[in-house]
């Protein structure tokens, strides 16, 4: 599992640094209104997107399988449902974001000096919907058969590009927020041009041209995709309803709450790692039939989950001051996102158990019974406890809310991996 996650672990602290720079930089040469912006956008830019990478996270239940199997040609015909209905739904869904863009921001309450410049962020991201989905599929796929290297050197080649054109376009060229969207979308391009050009070089991927996909194989990406997209959508449109409630608190509490998130962004990266590993061990060791090594792989990453959240919450109860004033110096805004991240920190294990048992729930194809787990979790759990400590603390109550809601959640997903019926859950129906 550490050979295997070593990797993924970078590429995702890489792919995350994506978001970092471009927060580091806003806040840093643009302002707190500035910063305030991008914290409104990326939420919104992450709830439009979220259905397509959902779909694409399907990609390793799928693919894994079938590689444990040693099915060749079920990857090869998996592989063309999956570029067919991705790539048509991605343009799709890059138009409708496109001319959207006010309609999302004034959805949840955007504060009227701040729309300009988050506007123009959004729309510029859903230009480039297309590289940002293409590089993550290559990315997932190659993860799904095995391979977790050439991802990193994918990656890697987008985010050294990324911090190149950042303060170029940002101060360099004059652009401000433009320039912060320009940027990540030249360096999303980058990362799916390179990725294309890895593959066929070295024949990882068997990719074919794109054809119209047999219905066995279309019914499957749809069948398990579309749970898979929409436990996506559930999760960044309760992170969106969350983002009104600290809109109500004013500038200075988004710009902070959008501090503590980048925080946050990287303290979670284990448990992504983790539960991307597991979903591909695990579905790998199901399609061969090895359930006792599911078990062991199940009980390996909630030890490593418990070790690594541990370790990353102190570290970030201890520097959580000198963390936030990296984005931002304006008192009041460091201030808020201080006491947040303290207060949510070791809560953070909670949210690694969510992430490992959800994996391995969906390496065996139950996409509609983790859907139903995170509906669970977003909207029974944690905007209503949100909502309700922010009524009743204040701005605080928002971490307090948050974190209570980690504690149940991960309680009701241990539940349902020990009792429910995820084993019997199947890929295909025919």
């Amino acid at each position: 599992m550490l050979w295997f996650a070593g990797p993924m672990f970078i590429s995702n602290l890489l792919q995350t640094s994506y978001q970092f720079v471009d927060s580091l930089w806003v806040g840093n040469l643009l302002g707190a209104d500035a910063l305030a912006a991008l914290s409104l956008s990326n939420p919104i830019t992450f709830a439009v997107l979220s259905f397509m990478i959902g779909i694409n996270g399907t990609t390793l239940t799928i693919l894994s399988q079938h590689k444990g199997q040693g099915d060749e040609a079920g990857i090869r015909k998996s592989l063309n449902a999956f570029v067919v209905i991705l790539g048509s739904l991605s343009i799709v869904l890059g138009l409708a974001g496109f001319f959207g863009t006010d309609a999302l921001l004034r959805l949840i309450g955007a504060p009227e000096e701040l729309l300009p410049m988050a506007r123009t962020y959004l729309q510029i991201n859903f230009i480039g919907i297309v590289f940002l989905l293409g590089y993550n599929f290559i990315s997932t796929v190659l993860r799904a058969l095995g391979d977790s290297r050439t991802p990193l050197r994918i990656v890697l080649a987008a985010v050294i590009l990324n911090i190149i054109l950042d303060p170029l376009f940002i101060a360099g060229f004059g652009w401000g927020m433009a320039g912060a969207g320009y940027a990540t979308v030249a360096a999303q391009g980058a990362a799916f041009l390179f990725g294309l050009y890895l593959c066929i070089r070295g024949r990882r991927v068997p990719f074919t041209r794109p054809t119209i996909p047999e219905r066995r194989y279309a019914q499957a990406v749809l069948r398990l995709g579309l749970p898979g997209g929409f436990q996506m959508v559930a999760i960044s449109s309760g992170q969106v309803v969350i983002m009104s409630v600290v809109t109500s608190f004013g500038a200075s509490v988004v710009a902070g709450f959008g501090a503590a998130q980048r925080i946050q962004s990287i303290i979670m990266i284990p448990a992504q790692t983790l539960g991307s590993a597991v979903n591909s061990m695990a579905g790998q060791n199901i399609g061969a039939g090895k359930w006792p090594r599911v078990t062991a792989i199940s009980r390996t990453g909630l030890v490593f989950i418990a070790v690594t959240s541990l370790l990353l919450s102190t570290l970030v109860v201890l520097g959580a001051e000198p963390l936030i004033r990296m984005f931002v110096s304006d008192a009041a805004t460091v201030a808020y996102g201080t006491a947040y991240l303290r207060i949510t920190a070791y809560f953070y294990l909670f949210l690694g158990v969510n992430f490992v048992l959800n994996g391995i729930v969906r390496s065996a194809g139950a996409m509609f019974q983790v859907l139903i787990l995170n509906i669970i979790s977003f909207w029974v759990l944690r905007y209503p406890l949100v909502y309700l400590f922010a009524e009743w603390f204040g701005e605080l109550g928002i971490a307090w809310g948050y974190a209570v809601s980690l504690v149940i959640s991960s309680a009701i997903v241990t539940m349902y991996y020990l009792y429910g019926n995820w084993r019997e859950a199947k890929i295909y129906t025919e």
